[in-house]
This record gives structure tokens, sequence and C-alpha cells, in this order.
């Protein structure tokens, strides 16, 4: 009796460690699983969300993040912390992770990387940042900078995002440390990889550039996982100009086009390397235009790359389109630019667009001065000039030149029943009465 009691407390106690040891290993197991991660598979890395694979479908801004979620996107990019507390919060909610963006200073911007007592006081207020977020769970990755080596004299900022990039990894092991540059060049990737290897990830904000960004990686040596940072409608600084050096802004559907094709080709594909990208501009901002990048208006009406984006990202279909835009006619012809000389003489403007679905279609018309300081770039959108447009609302006009000489742009808008909206608009300069032909 006793003998067959001991061999059942041993066979107990041997399946209760059993079950203890297997609970311990699962929980080690599970304890392992970083937030995020890089795995590198064989010559290229992937990028892992609680040990599964995570390729980023993302668009920088601060707004509008159930609409990402429901387009399918997964997480957002933030440059800095001023709003991350809300926006983490937030994209935790939705199911969504966050990009966060860790400020430095650029010596474009005046800031001297000799003068250490402001690089220390730097480093400090990084450091808190990532010790006040580093734990929280929409947290995707970390961002040390965004075009900080553009115009970079000084080499010791390559030390110092070094330097910062390290103490990130110090503070929190749980997520990868990445920096935004401009790839303009194999010079600037040769640096950062050779300057700074604390970086897991390059992400580049590189626009047309993406065309030529493999063979910069490959001569500037980097062979680490990278993303691109920024991407979106034909850039000002890439488009053509007319002769005062105004860009020529693309109609919604030219850049519908645009951003269609850059995403099949560069980011959809997933290239060896490619860990996801972020879409330039979830939102609404002031940048040569306020319609430029832009894929909301100030109202919270959204343009066609919304709907593009939701093809892309979940290969589905919106129920309801923005408006078509063909680019607009003055004075009876396909103008993009046209310069006037001053005069009283009014000029005719049409808007040629049509509604997928059919949809009522209402229209707006007004001219702004041409952005022609920094801050007009990315500031405040430019005021409207009154009294130039007798009936701004409708598909055509007819409108007076501004007084000043000066460049101007002509926008005109297009509205469904949807909450959608498309643009275009036309260059322009007025030049004095008595000036030269």
């Amino acid at each position: 009796m006793r003998l067959a009691l001991a061999v059942v407390i041993f066979i107990v106690s041997t399946f209760i460690s059993s079950c203890t040891e297997t609970s311990k290993s699962h929980s080690e197991t599970s304890a392992a699983v970083k937030p995020t991660s890089i795995q590198r598979n064989g010559q290229s890395y992937q990028l892992l969300r609680f040990g599964k694979p995570y390729f980023i479908k993302g668009a920088g801004g601060v707004s509008h993040l159930a609409q990402l979620k429901a387009c399918g996107g997964n997480s957002i990019r933030i440059w800095d912390d001023l709003e991350a507390e809300s926006i983490l919060d937030q994209s935790q909610k939705l199911g969504l992770t966050v990009f966060f963006g860790l400020w430095v200073e650029r010596e474009l911007e005046g800031f001297d990387y000799d003068d250490q007592t402001a690089v220390d006081r730097q480093f400090e207020r990084i450091r808190k940042i990532v010790l006040k977020y580093r734990n929280h769970p929409a947290l995707l990755m970390w961002c040390v900078g965004n075009e900080w080596a553009m115009e970079a004299s000084n080499f010791r900022v390559y030390d110092e995002v070094n330097r910062l990039a390290t103490l990130v990894h110090e503070l929190d092991p749980n997520h990868p440390v990445a920096t935004v540059i401009s790839p303009d060049s194999e010079r600037a990737i040769w640096l950062v990889q050779e300057r700074c290897p604390a970086l897991d990830v390059l992400a580049v904000n590189s626009y047309a550039l993406t065309e030529k960004l493999p063979q910069f990686l490959k001569k500037g040596g980097w062979d680490k996982p990278y993303l691109i940072s920024e991407y979106g409608a034909q850039a000002y600084w890439e488009t053509p100009v007319a002769p005062w050096k105004a860009p020529l802004e693309p109609t919604s559907q030219q850049k519908y086009d645009y951003v269609n094709t850059f995403y099949r080709q560069y980011i959809g594909s997933q290239p060896p390397n490619c860990l996801g990208s972020y879409l330039f501009y979830w939102g609404f901002k002031q940048e040569e235009t306020h319609t430029w990048f832009n894929v909301f208006d100030d109202k919270g009406r959204s343009t066609s790359l919304v709907e593009l984006m939701q093809l892309l990202w979940s290969g589905k279909q919106t129920m309801n389109k923005a408006p078509v835009i063909q680019p607009l006619q003055i004075d009876g012809k396909a103008l993009t630019y046209q310069s006037y000389t001053a005069s009283l003489i009014p000029h005719q403007a049409q808007l040629l667009t049509n509604d997928p679905e059919g949809d009522s279609l209402t229209y707006y018309w007004e001219i702004k001065r041409r952005a022609q300081f920094s801050a007009d770039y990315a500031g405040t959108p430019m005021p409207a000039l009154k009294g130039l447009i007798a009936t701004p609302e409708r598909s055509s006009i007819s409108f007076q030149l501004p007084d000043k000489p000066g460049a101007y742009r002509l926008f005109a808008y297009v509205y469904d029943t949807h909450k959608h909206v498309s643009s275009a608009n036309f260059s322009f300069e007025v030049k004095p009465a008595n000036s030269a032909k």
C-alpha cells in the first residue's frame, strides 16, 4: 500500500514539475520575443513585430489615423515628440504602430556641432524622450533625426548621430534605431555607413531618387535594411519650372498616376532589405502650396491618393471615388503657366472634370501669391486675394490679374457629395505695365 502510494506521489510530482518547466520555458520564449526586431534571412533582412513578419504600410502625419487604418495602413511616422503621447495612444487603440522621430538639430539651420554644451543639451533631451516612451505598446522603431546631413560640413554631426543611436540602444534594446537622410548621392550614404555603425536601419526621403537608390546603396556600402521614409507626389524640387522659377504642380489625377506607378515599382514589389515605406503627407500642410503633398484638405476632404493607398495597401477598391480632373484651360488653351503684362483685361479659365459615380459636383476658385520665403514653404497657407474672381463657384470663370507685379497661382477645386476633393492650379506672373515684352 505504501509502495503504491509512493509511486502515485512520484508520478504526480513528475507531472507537476514537467508542467512547471514547460510553463517556464514558454514564458522565457515569450519574454524573448521583442516588440520589434530585425531578422536576417539569407542575403536580406525582414522586420518582425512580436516575432511575425511586418512590412510597413505607412504614412507621415499626425491626423486622420482612423482613415489610415481603414485603408489598410499599419504605421504612422512622426518627426518629433510634440504630439507623441496623443499619437501613440491613438495608434494603440487603432492597432497602428509609430515610427518615432527624435529631432536632431541641423547645421543648415544654424546649429553648431562644435558647441559641446548645445550638443549635450540635445543628448539629454533625447535621453528623456526615450525613457518616457520606450515601453509604449504602439512604438515600432526610433528615428534619430531627419535630413540632418543636408548641407552639413561639420562631420561631427555623424559622430553625434551615432552617439545618440548608441544611447537609444542602451535605454531601449527592444526597438531598432534608424535615421533619415536625403540620398542625393552615395557619399551621404557612405558617410553614414562609416561613421554611424550603431544604426540598424537607413531611412531615406527619396522621392524621384528612389530610381537610383539601389546603386546609391551599393556604392555607399550600405548592406543593412532600409525603408523609404518619404515618397509621394512628384516633389516641387523635381518638377519643371516656369521661367520665373515657380515649380509646376501636377493635378490630382497626375499625382494619382505618379504615386500608383512609383509604389508598384519600388515598394509593393518588396525589394530585398526594404522594410516598407511612409507616404508624405497624411494630413494638411503648406509646403510650396497648400495642395502639393496633402492627401486631405483643410476641411478633412480626401483626395484620390486616399483611395489609391487603400487599393495599394489592402487590394480593395473604394465604394466612391474622387472626381477626375483635367489640366486647366486658360483662355481656351491647356496652359500650365503664363506671363502677363499688368492690365485690366479679364482672362477665362475652365475646369474640365467628371465623377466616376456621376455624383453632383461643386467648384471653387481662388488666386494666391506664390510662396516666396522659407516660412511660406512650410508655414501657414497663403491667403487668397479678394475681388479677382466674380463667381468662383462655377466650373468656368473670368478672373482679373492682381494689381501688384509678382508670381501667383490660380487654384481650382472640385468637390463631390462624399467628402472628396480634386485640384489643379495655374502658375502665372504679372509684369509691370511698362516692362519690355
